[in-house]
């Protein structure tokens, strides 16, 4: 079976750089285009030299033409540019996989609507282990519905744009459908001054930002006289790129759908 021709949105960025690596290193994938915005300094020049073994392929900003050099886009950017590539991958019928965070209900709906003419993976963390931790956590909120009080943490670099993340939001979701509760009804994003005494149906969370920190996210169910606490922390980003990767390959043959990390892992 021939290699799986992938396009890199925002290439020369943190995750597309880790993403080109993943690509080389994958025997049943190869970078059929790099894409990067049309004011980037980094166009023109060969996309492999962003990860030190350069492939031939250059940056470029031209989407459509990326396109039709490749068989899924993988697209890790920002929601403004996603909304653009969901626009072109329809024209093109291409696949798409979409780590994108921050989208509104209006994007997640323009998802939606796409994944009815081509196949899409949309999840906050394409990482394998996090998306074993949403499975545990069904579980444990499952088992700890009564008398625990249930806080989420997250910690990311100085740069991430968007607060929480979006995994500690899917973190969120999961807990409170397991346990019968709308998110958007018992979330608190953050507290200060005279709170009162917390309420027992809350879901907590809390944010930091600084430095050069990947991704920790902690879910704490904190009872009276014990506390359970699951965790995930990321040491890099090589982890989200062949999970990625791992979602094209699932997505291979399927002509339309809207799937997520657990559909690819078989957890579903």
């Amino acid at each position: 079976m021939e290699p799986i021709r992938y396009a890199i949105a925002g290439s020369a960025g943190r995750m597309g750089r880790t993403l080109i690596e993943a690509v080389q290193q994958d025997p049943a994938a190869s970078l059929g285009a790099a894409l990067e915005h049309p004011s980037s300094p980094f166009l023109g020049r060969d996309a492999g030299e962003l990860v030190g073994a350069p492939c031939g392929v250059v940056v470029d900003a031209d989407l459509d033409a990326a396109l039709a050099r490749a068989d899924c886009l993988i697209d890790f950017t920002r929601p403004e540019g996603t909304l653009q590539h969901i626009v072109a991958c329809r024209r093109h019928k291409r696949s798409l996989v979409i780590g994108t965070t921050g989208m509104t209900a209006e994007g997640k709906a323009a998802i939606a609507e796409a994944a009815k003419e081509i196949p899409i993976v949309f999840a906050p963390n394409m990482a394998i282990g996090v998306n074993a931790v949403f499975r545990l956590l069904d579980v444990a909120a499952r088992i700890l519905d009564q008398g625990y009080d249930i806080e989420i943490t997250e910690a990311h670099h100085r740069y991430k744009v968007d607060a929480p993340s979006g995994t500690a939001l899917r973190m969120g979701e999961i807990v409170a459908s397991a346990l019968g509760r709308d998110l958007a009804d018992c979330a608190v994003y953050g507290r200060e001054g005279h709170t009162g005494e917390r309420p027992g149906r809350q879901i907590g969370f809390s944010t930091v930002r600084g430095g050069d920190i990947i991704g920790d996210h902690a879910v704490l169910f904190a009872g009276i006289g014990e506390r359970i606490e699951i965790t995930h922390k990321s040491g890099g980003r090589m982890h989200y790129a062949t999970g990625a990767l791992r979602a094209g390959q699932f997505l291979r043959g399927r002509p339309a759908g809207l799937f997520d990390m657990q559909d690819v892992l078989g957890l579903k």
